[in-house]
C-alpha cells in the first residue's frame, strides 16, 4: 500500500490493481488541503503586497534623490535643473496616457538603465545611470516577455507605476 502525505493529511491512500478503495480521498484530507491551500495563496499574496510596497516607497526615496531635479518633485517635467536641458523632461504622471493608457515599461526601464539613451544636455539620461547597475532582476513584461533589469530601477518602476493618473 503507498500513501501520499501533504503536510500530515493522507491523500490518497491506493492498494493494489483493482482495489476499490483506490484512488479515494477522504473528506478530512479534502478540507485539510483545502484550508492549507487557501493559506497559502493568502501568505503569497501577502509578501508580493508587501514587496510591491517596499519596492514603491524604496522607489519614491530614489525618485526623490535621483530624479526629481529634472522631473521636479510633482513629477511634471518641471524640476529645478529643466531650463539648462536641451530636451525637456516628460510628465512622470501621464507616461500610461501617452500611451494608450498603458504603462510604456520596457521604454521606462531601457530608459533608467540606459539602454534608450536620451542625450539632454550632452549626457545621456540617466546621470545616475552606474548608480542603477546592480544584481539583475527579471520583470514580466505586457507581452509575458521577462526585461532584465537592476533592484533599484524595479523599485523606480514600481513607484511610476503606482502614481500614473
Amino acid at each position: 500500500m503507498i500513501r501520499i502525505k501533504v503536510g500530515g493529511a493522507r491523500l490518497w491512500q491506493t492498494g493494489r490493481c483493482g482495489d476499490s478503495n483506490a484512488g479515494h480521498v477522504s473528506a478530512v484530507a479534502k478540507e485539510d488541503v483545502a484550508m492549507k491551500t487557501g493559506l497559502c495563496a493568502l501568505a503569497i499574496t501577502v509578501m508580493a503586497g508587501a514587496s510591491f510596497a517596499d519596492n514603491v516607497e524604496e522607489g519614491a526615496a530614489l525618485y526623490l534623490t535621483h530624479c526629481a531635479t529634472c522631473h521636479g518633485i510633482d513629477m511634471d517635467g518641471n524640476g529645478p535643473m529643466a531650463g539648462v536641458l536641451l530636451i525637456k523632461p516628460d510628465n512622470l504622471l501621464t507616461l500610461s496616457q501617452g500611451n494608450d493608457g498603458q504603462f510604456p515599461l520596457v521604454r521606462v526601464i531601457k530608459r533608467i538603465d540606459g539602454r534608450d539613451p536620451l542625450v539632454s544636455h550632452g549626457s545621456p539620461m540617466p546621470v545616475y545611470g552606474d548608480f542603477f547597475e546592480g544584481v539583475d532582476v527579471a520583470l514580466k513584461t505586457p507581452t509575458g516577455q521577462p526585461i532584465m533589469t537592476s533592484q533599484p530601477v524595479v523599485e523606480l518602476v514600481a513607484f511610476l507605476q503606482s502614481v500614473q493618473q
